[in-house]
């Protein structure tokens, strides 16, 4: 049954976004303002490998997508733990499990993450001439046009799978009209996510892969995010070349180097 959005609905959400407004610019207590004074520093890193148990239907050839999103995923947890020794790296999953996309955010919430950063593989429906479709992209949470929906509503169908995923989230990922929803559920950090969304690509394309660019769409795994968070789509899937760049293990070494210096880049830049 789909969800439809009542004006007084939308006028529910403004005026909680109005009262996150309002806390956001209050002046802070004493208290407050002395740890403000202390340097900043990226503790805590949450990585989401896309995916997983039974929802893992999207493949190419040789590969599913939760697989390999999960492969790259625990690389490149461990790159960051060597090359960045003062952050501490925690998994939504690290095994072949399902976890509902709002616990994927919430685990990085409940965590004071500082970066929460999701990976998955891009895939095209199987017609002529989207095989050749490849490159890289990264999203983060935010509003978008209509005709740009295809790849939020792939990634929010994964909300079908829950259990009580009407109550968990109280929309129909399939109507259009839901994801103004997300759209006015936007967080505080949309313009750190888009710069390290930003760095990831530049990362990407010193490789010599397709840089498809830095986009926004409403995902449900993105919406509730308390800190900056991207998720990166490496590569399509249904492609036969990135398949192969993807499932190699030179493929995945060099996707996690990307990630890892973007991350060095992003991380070096704040804590100035």
């Amino acid at each position: 049954m789909k969800h439809k959005i009542s004006i007084n609905t939308l006028c529910l959400y403004f005026t909680i976004l109005s009262s996150f407004s309002f806390f956001s610019f209050t002046g802070p207590t004493n208290e407050v303002q002395e740890d403000a004074r202390a340097p900043y520093k990226i503790k805590t890193i949450v990585i989401d490998p896309g995916h997983g148990g039974h929802d893992g239907a999207t493949r190419g050839v040789i590969a599913r997508e939760k697989d390999v999103a999960l492969q790259v995923a625990l690389k490149l947890g461990k790159s960051i733990e060597k090359e960045m020794k003062d952050v501490k790296v925690i998994y939504t999953r690290k095994t072949d499990i399902f976890v509902k996309l709002y616990e994927r955010i919430e685990i990085a919430n409940a965590n004071n993450a500082d970066l929460f950063i999701s990976v998955h593989c891009n895939s095209m429906p199987k017609r002529p001439g989207t095989e050749k479709v490849r490159g890289t992209e990264t999203f983060i949470s935010g509003f978008h046009r209509m005709g740009e929906q295809d790849v939020a509503m792939r990634e929010n169908a994964s909300i079908l799978l829950e259990e009580n995923y009407e109550e968990n989230y109280n929309f129909d990922p399939t109507d259009p009209e839901s994801l103004i929803i997300f759209s006015l559920m936007k967080n505080q950090y949309r313009n750190q996510s888009f710069h390290l969304a930003s760095l990831v690509q530049e990362e990407f394309a010193k490789s010599g892969r397709i840089n498809r660019g830095v986009k926004e769409q409403g995902l449900a795994v993105l919406a509730r995010a308390g800190m900056p968070a991207i998720l990166t789509e490496i590569g399509f899937i249904s492609n036969r070349t990135e398949e192969r760049y993807m499932t190699s293990a030179e493929g995945q070494a060099e996707i996690v180097k990307n990630l890892t210096d973007a991350i060095k880049a992003y991380k070096a830049e704040v804590e100035k």
